[in-house]
Protein backbone atom coordinates (compact mmCIF):
# COMPACT_ATOMS: atom_id res chain seq x y z
CA UNK A 1 0.00 0.00 0.00
CA UNK A 2 1.37 3.57 -0.77
CA UNK A 3 0.93 6.55 0.55
CA UNK A 4 0.47 9.78 -1.39
CA UNK A 5 2.55 12.71 -0.32
CA UNK A 6 0.65 16.11 -0.16
CA UNK A 7 2.45 18.81 -2.28
CA UNK A 8 2.93 21.75 -0.14
CA UNK A 9 1.55 25.06 -2.37
CA UNK A 10 3.78 27.91 -2.22
CA UNK A 11 1.68 31.45 -1.90
CA UNK A 12 1.96 33.20 -4.53
CA UNK A 13 4.20 35.88 -4.79
CA UNK A 14 2.95 39.37 -4.70
CA UNK A 15 3.07 41.68 -7.64
CA UNK A 16 6.29 43.54 -8.06
CA UNK A 17 5.81 47.12 -7.66
CA UNK A 18 6.16 47.58 -11.38
CA UNK A 19 3.84 44.81 -12.10
CA UNK A 20 1.01 46.28 -9.97
CA UNK A 21 0.80 50.07 -11.20
CA UNK A 22 1.49 48.48 -14.38
CA UNK A 23 -1.54 46.29 -13.78
CA UNK A 24 -3.70 49.16 -11.93
CA UNK A 25 -3.08 51.66 -14.78
CA UNK A 26 -4.24 49.33 -17.90
CA UNK A 27 -7.78 50.34 -17.13
CA UNK A 28 -7.01 53.85 -17.96
CA UNK A 29 -9.87 56.96 -18.81
CA UNK A 30 -9.33 60.06 -20.46
CA UNK A 31 -11.15 63.40 -20.30
CA UNK A 32 -10.89 65.52 -22.80
CA UNK A 33 -12.98 69.09 -23.85
CA UNK A 34 -13.65 69.70 -27.50
CA UNK A 35 -11.01 67.54 -28.85
CA UNK A 36 -9.81 68.08 -32.14
CA UNK A 37 -9.08 66.18 -35.47
CA UNK A 38 -5.89 66.48 -35.14
CA UNK A 39 -6.34 65.09 -31.16
CA UNK A 40 -8.02 62.32 -32.18
CA UNK A 41 -5.84 61.31 -34.89
CA UNK A 42 -2.47 61.51 -32.08
CA UNK A 43 -4.90 59.68 -30.08
CA UNK A 44 -5.35 56.66 -32.21
CA UNK A 45 -1.68 55.85 -32.64
CA UNK A 46 -0.89 56.28 -28.50
CA UNK A 47 -3.76 54.59 -26.41
CA UNK A 48 -5.46 51.30 -26.48
CA UNK A 49 -8.68 50.52 -29.10
CA UNK A 50 -11.60 50.71 -26.67
CA UNK A 51 -10.56 53.20 -24.19
CA UNK A 52 -12.55 55.12 -22.19
CA UNK A 53 -12.62 59.14 -23.69
CA UNK A 54 -14.86 61.31 -21.44
CA UNK A 55 -15.93 64.62 -23.56
CA UNK A 56 -16.63 67.27 -21.00
CA UNK A 57 -20.18 69.73 -21.46
CA UNK A 58 -18.67 73.59 -22.15
CA UNK A 59 -22.07 75.67 -20.83
CA UNK A 60 -21.24 78.40 -23.07
CA UNK A 61 -21.24 75.58 -26.15
CA UNK A 62 -24.25 73.38 -27.95
CA UNK A 63 -24.51 69.86 -27.50
CA UNK A 64 -24.07 69.05 -31.21
CA UNK A 65 -20.80 70.24 -30.01
CA UNK A 66 -20.35 67.23 -27.88
CA UNK A 67 -21.52 64.95 -30.34
CA UNK A 68 -19.32 65.70 -32.93
CA UNK A 69 -16.27 64.57 -30.19
CA UNK A 70 -18.14 61.99 -29.62
CA UNK A 71 -18.74 60.49 -33.35
CA UNK A 72 -15.06 61.30 -34.52
CA UNK A 73 -14.13 59.01 -30.89
CA UNK A 74 -16.20 56.09 -32.18
CA UNK A 75 -15.00 55.96 -35.75
CA UNK A 76 -11.27 56.08 -34.37
CA UNK A 77 -12.25 52.97 -32.50
CA UNK A 78 -12.70 54.19 -28.84
CA UNK A 79 -15.72 54.16 -26.36
CA UNK A 80 -16.80 57.68 -26.27
CA UNK A 81 -18.88 58.68 -22.55
CA UNK A 82 -19.81 62.01 -22.98
CA UNK A 83 -20.81 64.30 -19.66
CA UNK A 84 -24.74 64.99 -19.75
CA UNK A 85 -24.99 68.34 -17.93
CA UNK A 86 -28.74 68.13 -18.07
CA UNK A 87 -28.74 72.60 -17.39
CA UNK A 88 -27.45 72.71 -20.68
CA UNK A 89 -30.99 71.51 -22.40
CA UNK A 90 -33.72 73.56 -23.26
CA UNK A 91 -35.94 71.10 -22.77
CA UNK A 92 -36.95 67.47 -22.91
CA UNK A 93 -37.40 66.68 -26.43
CA UNK A 94 -33.72 68.82 -27.03
CA UNK A 95 -32.57 66.00 -24.26
CA UNK A 96 -34.33 63.19 -26.52
CA UNK A 97 -32.72 64.07 -29.19
CA UNK A 98 -29.46 64.41 -28.34
CA UNK A 99 -29.68 60.69 -26.33
CA UNK A 100 -31.16 59.63 -29.44
CA UNK A 101 -28.41 60.42 -31.72
CA UNK A 102 -25.00 60.04 -29.58
CA UNK A 103 -26.84 56.10 -29.11
CA UNK A 104 -27.49 56.00 -32.76
CA UNK A 105 -24.62 57.93 -34.26
CA UNK A 106 -21.56 57.72 -31.71
CA UNK A 107 -22.30 53.97 -30.43
CA UNK A 108 -22.65 55.79 -26.86
CA UNK A 109 -23.85 53.42 -24.29
CA UNK A 110 -22.48 55.22 -21.17
CA UNK A 111 -22.86 58.78 -19.70
CA UNK A 112 -21.73 60.81 -17.14
CA UNK A 113 -24.95 62.39 -15.53
CA UNK A 114 -23.89 66.38 -13.79
CA UNK A 115 -26.18 69.23 -13.24
CA UNK A 116 -23.43 71.15 -15.10
CA UNK A 117 -21.92 74.48 -14.31
CA UNK A 118 -24.58 77.09 -15.34
CA UNK A 119 -26.17 78.81 -12.35
CA UNK A 120 -29.21 79.46 -14.49
CA UNK A 121 -31.29 76.39 -16.54
CA UNK A 122 -31.42 76.45 -19.54
CA UNK A 123 -34.58 74.70 -19.50
CA UNK A 124 -36.84 72.76 -17.30
CA UNK A 125 -33.95 70.49 -15.60
CA UNK A 126 -32.15 71.24 -12.44
CA UNK A 127 -31.07 68.19 -11.01
CA UNK A 128 -28.98 64.96 -12.48
CA UNK A 129 -31.36 63.19 -10.44
CA UNK A 130 -34.30 64.36 -12.31
CA UNK A 131 -33.10 62.47 -15.67
CA UNK A 132 -31.37 59.64 -13.93
CA UNK A 133 -34.96 59.02 -12.81
CA UNK A 134 -36.88 60.06 -15.70
CA UNK A 135 -36.36 56.83 -18.32
CA UNK A 136 -35.02 58.92 -21.49
CA UNK A 137 -31.62 57.38 -20.71
CA UNK A 138 -32.90 53.76 -20.91
CA UNK A 139 -35.10 54.58 -23.84
CA UNK A 140 -31.81 55.70 -25.88
CA UNK A 141 -29.87 52.54 -25.10
CA UNK A 142 -27.58 54.21 -22.15
CA UNK A 143 -27.27 50.69 -20.32
CA UNK A 144 -24.98 52.75 -17.83
CA UNK A 145 -24.08 55.99 -15.99
CA UNK A 146 -21.37 57.64 -14.12
CA UNK A 147 -21.64 60.03 -11.27
CA UNK A 148 -19.56 62.58 -10.12
CA UNK A 149 -17.71 61.92 -6.94
CA UNK A 150 -15.70 65.21 -4.79
CA UNK A 151 -12.77 63.60 -2.58
CA UNK A 152 -11.94 67.22 -2.01
CA UNK A 153 -15.13 68.36 -1.00
CA UNK A 154 -17.43 71.00 -3.23
CA UNK A 155 -16.54 74.35 -3.35
CA UNK A 156 -20.54 75.26 -3.31
CA UNK A 157 -22.13 72.50 -1.35
CA UNK A 158 -21.79 70.84 2.23
CA UNK A 159 -20.65 67.34 2.22
CA UNK A 160 -23.66 66.42 4.01
CA UNK A 161 -25.67 67.11 0.99
CA UNK A 162 -23.36 65.95 -1.21
CA UNK A 163 -23.19 62.43 0.36
CA UNK A 164 -27.04 62.41 0.09
CA UNK A 165 -27.49 63.20 -3.25
CA UNK A 166 -24.28 60.60 -4.52
CA UNK A 167 -26.86 57.97 -2.48
CA UNK A 168 -30.17 59.79 -3.96
CA UNK A 169 -28.00 59.15 -7.59
CA UNK A 170 -27.35 55.53 -7.41
CA UNK A 171 -30.48 54.11 -6.20
CA UNK A 172 -32.19 56.24 -8.77
CA UNK A 173 -30.04 54.51 -11.12
CA UNK A 174 -30.47 50.77 -10.01
CA UNK A 175 -34.70 50.82 -9.21
CA UNK A 176 -34.16 52.30 -12.93
CA UNK A 177 -32.06 49.23 -14.17
CA UNK A 178 -29.02 51.40 -15.14
CA UNK A 179 -25.43 50.19 -14.01
CA UNK A 180 -23.34 52.85 -11.89
CA UNK A 181 -19.53 53.75 -11.81
CA UNK A 182 -18.90 57.06 -10.10
CA UNK A 183 -15.93 59.45 -11.67
CA UNK A 184 -13.72 61.91 -9.21
CA UNK A 185 -12.92 65.20 -9.70
CA UNK A 186 -9.44 65.54 -9.63
CA UNK A 187 -7.64 65.37 -6.23
CA UNK A 188 -3.58 66.00 -5.59
CA UNK A 189 -3.63 64.19 -1.97
CA UNK A 190 -3.45 60.40 -1.89
CA UNK A 191 -4.50 60.31 1.65
CA UNK A 192 -7.12 62.44 0.80
CA UNK A 193 -8.78 60.30 -2.17
CA UNK A 194 -8.09 56.81 -0.17
CA UNK A 195 -9.94 58.17 3.01
CA UNK A 196 -12.79 59.46 0.42
CA UNK A 197 -12.95 55.74 -1.16
CA UNK A 198 -12.96 54.19 1.73
CA UNK A 199 -15.69 56.04 3.23
CA UNK A 200 -17.93 55.02 0.16
CA UNK A 201 -17.38 51.41 1.10
CA UNK A 202 -18.31 52.15 4.67
CA UNK A 203 -21.66 53.45 3.62
CA UNK A 204 -22.10 50.18 1.30
CA UNK A 205 -21.04 51.98 -2.07
CA UNK A 206 -19.03 49.00 -3.67
CA UNK A 207 -19.10 50.67 -7.25
CA UNK A 208 -16.29 51.16 -9.35
CA UNK A 209 -14.70 54.35 -9.12
CA UNK A 210 -12.70 56.09 -11.78
CA UNK A 211 -9.94 58.26 -9.73
CA UNK A 212 -9.86 61.82 -11.18
CA UNK A 213 -5.87 62.87 -11.75
CA UNK A 214 -4.11 65.44 -13.47
CA UNK A 215 -2.41 64.26 -16.55
CA UNK A 216 1.25 65.28 -16.85
CA UNK A 217 1.47 69.42 -17.34
CA UNK A 218 3.22 72.32 -15.61
CA UNK A 219 2.38 72.86 -11.86
CA UNK A 220 1.46 76.40 -12.65
CA UNK A 221 -1.37 74.86 -15.08
CA UNK A 222 -2.49 72.80 -12.65
CA UNK A 223 -2.90 75.19 -9.63
CA UNK A 224 -5.27 77.30 -12.24
CA UNK A 225 -7.29 74.62 -13.06
CA UNK A 226 -7.75 73.67 -8.99
CA UNK A 227 -8.47 77.10 -7.96
CA UNK A 228 -11.46 77.33 -11.67
CA UNK A 229 -12.93 73.90 -9.94
CA UNK A 230 -12.60 74.69 -6.26
CA UNK A 231 -10.14 71.79 -5.63
CA UNK A 232 -8.85 73.58 -2.43
CA UNK A 233 -7.46 71.38 0.14
CA UNK A 234 -5.18 69.29 -1.90
CA UNK A 235 -4.31 72.47 -4.19
CA UNK A 236 -2.93 74.16 -0.70
CA UNK A 237 -0.39 71.19 -0.34
CA UNK A 238 0.52 71.07 -4.01
CA UNK A 239 1.70 74.57 -3.72
CA UNK A 240 3.86 73.69 -0.85
CA UNK A 241 5.24 71.23 -2.70
CA UNK A 242 5.88 73.57 -5.72
CA UNK A 243 8.70 75.49 -3.64
CA UNK A 244 10.36 78.00 -5.72
CA UNK A 245 8.88 79.55 -8.10
CA UNK A 246 10.78 78.86 -11.20
CA UNK A 247 9.10 75.26 -10.16
CA UNK A 248 6.34 76.24 -11.03
CA UNK A 249 6.61 75.73 -14.66
CA UNK A 250 8.34 72.32 -14.35
CA UNK A 251 6.71 69.27 -15.73
CA UNK A 252 4.53 67.54 -12.94
CA UNK A 253 3.05 63.97 -13.60
CA UNK A 254 0.95 62.02 -10.87
CA UNK A 255 2.84 59.38 -10.81
CA UNK A 256 3.16 59.49 -6.71
CA UNK A 257 -0.40 59.36 -6.54
CA UNK A 258 -0.56 56.24 -9.38
CA UNK A 259 1.89 54.46 -7.17
CA UNK A 260 -0.50 54.66 -3.88
CA UNK A 261 -3.49 53.85 -5.32
CA UNK A 262 -1.97 50.66 -7.09
CA UNK A 263 -0.25 49.63 -3.66
CA UNK A 264 -3.48 49.79 -1.77
CA UNK A 265 -5.96 48.93 -4.30
CA UNK A 266 -6.52 46.07 -2.71
CA UNK A 267 -8.66 47.26 0.46
CA UNK A 268 -10.26 50.16 -2.12
CA UNK A 269 -12.21 47.57 -4.35
CA UNK A 270 -12.69 48.25 -8.14
CA UNK A 271 -10.91 51.39 -8.68
CA UNK A 272 -9.33 52.73 -12.12
CA UNK A 273 -7.18 55.69 -12.82
CA UNK A 274 -9.31 58.49 -15.19
CA UNK A 275 -6.73 61.19 -16.19
CA UNK A 276 -7.53 64.98 -16.99
CA UNK A 277 -5.98 66.15 -19.94
CA UNK A 278 -4.83 69.30 -19.02
CA UNK A 279 -1.29 69.48 -20.55
CA UNK A 280 -2.31 68.16 -23.92
CA UNK A 281 -4.94 64.85 -24.72
CA UNK A 282 -1.75 63.06 -26.55
CA UNK A 283 0.54 63.72 -23.86
CA UNK A 284 -1.43 62.60 -21.52
CA UNK A 285 -2.36 59.10 -23.19
CA UNK A 286 0.90 58.84 -23.99
CA UNK A 287 2.19 59.00 -20.26
CA UNK A 288 -0.51 56.82 -19.42
CA UNK A 289 -0.43 53.90 -21.85
CA UNK A 290 3.68 54.02 -21.23
CA UNK A 291 2.38 53.24 -17.49
CA UNK A 292 0.15 50.58 -18.49
CA UNK A 293 3.14 48.93 -20.52
CA UNK A 294 5.03 48.93 -17.88
CA UNK A 295 7.76 51.51 -19.34
CA UNK A 296 8.65 52.66 -16.13
CA UNK A 297 11.18 52.69 -13.33
CA UNK A 298 10.77 52.79 -9.44
CA UNK A 299 12.44 55.89 -7.89
CA UNK A 300 12.74 56.20 -4.48
CA UNK A 301 9.41 55.59 -1.49
CA UNK A 302 6.94 57.46 -3.10
CA UNK A 303 7.01 57.79 -7.23
CA UNK A 304 8.58 56.55 -10.67
CA UNK A 305 9.47 57.53 -13.97
CA UNK A 306 8.19 56.92 -17.23
CA UNK A 307 11.03 54.99 -19.57
CA UNK A 308 11.48 56.16 -22.93
CA UNK A 309 10.42 53.63 -25.91
CA UNK A 310 13.01 51.09 -26.51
Amino acid sequence: MTTATATKLEPAAPPSPCGAIADFASGFSLEATRPSADDVAALAVIAPKGTRVYVSAVPTKPPHETLDAALALHRAGFEPVPHLAVRNFASAPALDDFLARINAEAGVTRVLVIAGDRDHPAGPFRSALEVIDGGALQRHGIIEIGIAGYPDGHPRIAQQDIDRALMHKVAAAEATGLAVHIVTQFCFDAPTIVHWIKRLRDFGLEHPVRVGLAGPTSLATLLRYAKRCGVRASAQGLARQAGLLRQLFAMSTPDALVRTLAERRGELGEIAPHFFSFGGLALTARWAAAVAERRIAIEGCEGFRVEPPK
